[in-house]
């Protein structure tokens, strides 16, 4: 990317990086913004900066709001390692926009763990067991009473989960991606990312519904 592709993770500490996405309606997916990402990360490969930072833009809030579901208060410098490995292996990126945040979601989640190592807080290991097909639509019960918490609250909920759940709905709800996408993140099947991903939504749900909200 040459010398301008540390200027979009700098601003990891800057505005933008200050709020992460609401785990519901306006988490920065869906059809237009994957045309846009898809633009914006084709330009950003041949060298154009402005894209690359508009790149940034439209993935970073999701990043970060997974980012603070694994690693907490860290989440922002974590952010940054992933984005300057980004920037420089971008040129190597094939796929469209759906692909590039599966692909970011990825290195996020490698310098996240490779973080908890280096702190030696020991990551939870993920137990699947289950075989089924999808990851659970958005819009279930448990997503929409996600809808109408700040942002701060959702995560801290999604964080208290068990790590195998907390990282399928952070993945699905805030970051955004499809089954297969999720699994090939954490390395799992897809059943066993949407079966994880649903006893969380199900648990946050119970929760929820204790605390009327």
């Amino acid at each position: 990317m040459g010398e301008g592709t540390g200027q979009a993770p700098a601003t990891a500490h800057g505005p933008d990086a200050k709020a992460a996405p609401g785990p519901g309606r306006d988490a920065p997916f869906g059809p237009g913004r994957d045309a846009r990402l898809s633009a914006a990360v084709e330009r950003a490969r041949h060298g154009d900066e402005g894209a690359f930072a508009e790149a940034y833009r439209l993935v970073h809030p999701g990043l970060l709001g997974y980012l603070r579901g694994i690693v907490g208060d860290d989440a922002e410098d974590v952010a940054s390692d992933a984005w300057l490995e980004i920037a420089r292996d971008l040129g190597r990126f094939r796929g469209d926009g759906a692909g590039f945040r599966g692909w970011t979601a990825t290195i996020a989640r490698h310098r996240a763990l490779d973080h908890l190592r280096r702190v030696r807080a020991r990551p939870r290991h993920t137990r699947f067991d289950q075989d089924l097909s999808e990851l659970p639509a958005a819009g279930d019960a448990a997503g929409e009473a996600l809808d109408a918490l700040s942002t701060e609250r959702a995560l801290a909920l999604i964080a208290g989960l068990p790590q195998d759940q907390a990282e399928a709905v952070l993945l699905r709800v805030v970051v955004g991606l499809d089954g297969p996408s999720a699994a090939r993140v954490l390395g799992k099947r897809p059943g066993a990312v949407r079966s994880a991903a649903h006893r969380g939504l199900r648990r946050l749900a119970e929760q929820l519904k204790g605390r009327g909200r």
